[in-house]
Parts: structure tokens; sequence; C-alpha cells
């Protein structure tokens, strides 16, 4: 297969052209929510972006497997394995189980999702279903001498690493220098970088969520879970992990130590992150508790579509700010789009060769680092040109395999009321022709019927009417 699907790779810091370990197949991961609490739309950006990538791989003919956890135990407040847990504090705050927060924020997050046309996750596991392969990974790390036990904690050993800050410059690594010396937050840790693999019971007296292991009563720190939930369902090797920028450090740089202290040879080539949604205020988060949810921008009388077109007019790698003034002129923007698209004619058969000629266009725009702002632009062009409307037609539907804006939608709706005049204004004639026989009995039984399907006559001056009830 011809690879032409570029990417930023954040660890080598490069736009790459994307070659798979195996031809015509990719392996994919994203990191999933932590279940505690709604989504945010700048959550939701990431997910956008990670779908815009996944469906760009697919439209380019791979054969894509994704897979997501479900972060449902062990994610601190802080990611420097302080803090209270995330699952633990939403239990509190809603008086409710862990396991309840968990399966209502869950499915929560999916909905969302699917009003924002993101594709489910081939395989979505919750980190609870995966305590043994946890459990089996720290004993491993133990046994190759990259973790270490003190305080009842398991620890991964950063020392043990030539090169752990794998997502930095050489000028940034330099500014680190010492600080694993520099041991002021937990006093168990041998080094200020390392992290935290299993928790007992020392941690949290209150936590809910506990399982046996070889070192007490506890549970599994949050780094572990997507190491282990990949290899299950993707293998040793992985093509591309997905994340938000938030996760580059230090949840995908410990996730890199140990998977491959775990395995002993690299795990995955391309890392790909999408960054911030800012407000005015700065960036949205959980943590502030004041943010924006698809189902507030709903009560507000958005489309969640017009977000997603929001978030494909300017690039994954940029922060993006969010306003409503700004919805509003994506919302007329987003109307002018579908009605474009509705006006179209489908008689006739589309032109092959003009198609293909496009589909490329738009290949090569998308695919060039998930360029989206590119492939909607490759859209209006097209609309705009001097293709016969079938070939444009067919085109729309083609590109929205991968933008996912319901390009359509107004089509069908166009469709139905189309339909639903031509049969009220033969009701009519009919009618009409009834009352010049004088067959009142008829017209009258025309008239209920038309009634009975939510249409009403008027009878004006200007002839019969009709209306929607």
């Amino acid at each position: 297969m011809e690879n032409r699907i570029k990417i930023f790779n954040t660890l080598t810091r490069e736009v790459e052209t994307f070659v798979p370990r195996v031809d015509g197949k990719v392996s994919m991961y994203t990191c999933g929510p932590t279940v505690y609490h709604y989504a945010h739309i700048g959550n939701l950006r990431s997910y956008i972006m990670e779908d815009i990538l996944e469906k760009t791989l697919r439209y380019a003919g791979y054969d894509v497997k994704r897979v997501m956890n479900i972060t449902d135990v062990g994610h601190l407040s802080s990611d420097a394995d302080t803090g209270e847990d995330k699952m633990l504090k939403g239990a509190k705050r809603e008086h409710k189980t862990v396991m309840e927060i968990a399966k209502f924020y869950t499915d929560a997050f999916f909905d969302d999702c699917k009003k924002l046309n993101i594709k489910r996750p081939d395989v979505v596991e919750p980190a609870t279903n995966c305590i043994q392969e946890f459990i089996h990974m720290i004993e491993v790390l133990l046994e190759k001498g990259y973790a270490y036990v003190a305080g009842d904690n398991v620890y991964f050993d950063t020392s043990k690493l030539e090169d752990y800050y794998v997502f930095s410059s050489q000028s940034e690594k330099e500014l680190m220098v010492g600080v694993r010396d520099d041991v002021d937050e937990d006093r168990n840790k041998r080094n200020k970088s390392d992290f935290v693999l299993w928790f007992t019971k020392s941690k949290f007296d209150n936590q809910e969520l506990k399982w046996e292991s070889p070192w007490g009563v506890g549970y599994p720190g949050w780094h572990i879970e997507c190491s282990c939930i990949s290899m299950k369902h993707l293998g040793e090797y992985m093509d591309i992990h997905c994340g938000g920028v938030d996760n580059i450090f230090p949840h995908h740089t410990n996730e890199i130590a140990q998977s491959e202290s775990y395995l002993g040879h690299k795990w995955c080539n391309y890392w790909f992150h999408v960054h911030h949604l800012n407000d005015k205020t700065g960036k949205m988060s959980k943590s502030k508790g004041d943010f924006l949810t698809v189902s507030l921008l709903e009560e507000k009388g958005y489309n969640p579509l017009v977000y997603r077109m929001f978030c494909l007019q300017s690039h994954y790698r940029k922060p993006l700010e969010f306003s409503y003034e700004v919805l509003d002129n994506m919302t007329s923007a987003y109307e002018k789009l579908l009605n474009a698209i509705a006006r179209l004619n489908p008689s006739g058969e589309a032109d092959e060769a003009d198609f293909a000629a496009y589909r490329e266009k738009f290949i090569d725009a998308v695919g060039n680092d998930m360029n989206t702002a590119m492939g909607i632009t490759v859209l209006y062009d097209m609309l705009k040109s001097d293709l016969g409307d079938a070939t444009k037609l067919k085109l729309a539907e083609s590109f929205d395999e991968v933008l996912s804006l319901d390009l359509t939608a107004k089509r069908g709706k166009q469709t139905i009321d189309s339909d639903l005049e031509s049969y009220v204004l033969a009701k009519i004639e009919e009618r009409k022709a009834a009352k010049k026989e004088k067959d009142f009995a008829k017209a009258d039984a025309i008239r209920a019927e038309l009634l009975e399907k939510g249409i009403i006559l008027e009878d004006t001056r200007e002839g019969v009417k009709w209306k929607k009830a």
C-alpha cells in the first residue's frame, strides 16, 4: 500500500510519513476518559481529532484496530502521585459508589461522542477488568530490577533508564539535571521522577476499590493501565498512540518507561497529541469546576456538529480559543454549507474520473498531518467548481466519511418535504375536481384525510393553501 499519510510524531518532533509495522494494518491506542465527571468540550476536541485520524487512515485504505481504556480506578488528582483519587472524589460528590459513578459517566461520555459523530473504538476496556494484567507486569518489572517496593508501595525506578525524558529536547533535558535527587513529595521515592505502579491500603484508608496483590491489598497506579490494556489487545508493538498534550508528561513518558522496560524493545512508533481548547480565562479543565459540556451547548441551541466543524477549522497542534461569537459564526457557515449540498440535483451519473481526482485532493489535504481546514477548503472548492451535481453529491458523501459533519442531513429533509408537497398538491387538485363535480362528500373526505396526516387546508381568495398542523 502506498504510504501517503503524514503525522507529526511527538517522539521525534517531526512530521513523518506514516509507515505501519504491518502493511495495510494499523494498531492504534487512545487514552480514554477518567469517568468521574462529564467530559468538557476541551476533552472532546482531542477525541474529535483522534476520530479524524482514524477515519483518514480508513479512508486511505488501511485496516485500523483502535483500542481505548476507561480509567475507573487509580487516577489521582495530581499527576505527581499525590492528591485525592478522582474516582473517589466523584463518588463523594454525588453520594454514590465508585462503580455507579463510573457507569454513569462512561455512558455520558459515549453519548457525547455519538452527538459529535465520534466513532466508538473497536475495543473499550475499563481498567478494573485488567487487575491481574497490571499485577503481572509489575512482577516482571520487579524481577528485571526496574521497580522497587518502599513504604508498602511499588515504584518504577527511572534511574535505570538511559533516557527517561524521551519527549524532551536536549535543552529541556539539560534543565532537568539533578531533578532525580530532589525527592520532596514522596519520601518513599528514590528519585523525584519515580512513579507508583501499585498503591497499598496505606495510601487511602477509604479507597473503595481494592484488590489482593503480592504487595498487599491495594490498587494500581494510573500509568500502568494503558500499557497493559494496549498490549492485551494490540500485542507487543503499536503503530500510533494518541492523547492530549497534557498526557505527554508524565503519563505517556511513564508508559514508555514501563512498557519498554517490560518488553525489552521499542513499543510505539508514532505519538499523536492534540492541543488545548482555551476560553478567555485560559485552558478549560474539570478541576476549575466551571466547564462547557455538549449538553450545555445543546441547551443554548447549538448543534454539537457545529462544535465539531469549529474544531476542524483549526489545526490540532495549535491552541484553539472558544467563544460563543465564533460558534454563532460557525453555525451560519454550517447551515450555508448544508443548504448548498441540499440544492444539488442527484439525477444523472457521477463522473468517475472527476470523483477520483477530487478524492485524491482530499486525501492529500487531510492526510497532511490532519489538516482538516484544508480538507474543508477542498470541499468548498469542489462545490464551487463546474462539476456535475451528481459528482458533487457523491464527493460530499465521500468526504463526510472523514469529516463526519452529516453533510447530506438537509437533503433527507428536503426529499421528505418535496414528497409531502407533491402528495398534498395532488390531493388539493383531486378535491378541486370533486367540488367541481359537486361531490362534496368526497371533498370533505380528502380534507379529513389530510388533517389526519397533520395538513391543514385554507381556502383563500388566491386559492387553496396548506400548512402543517
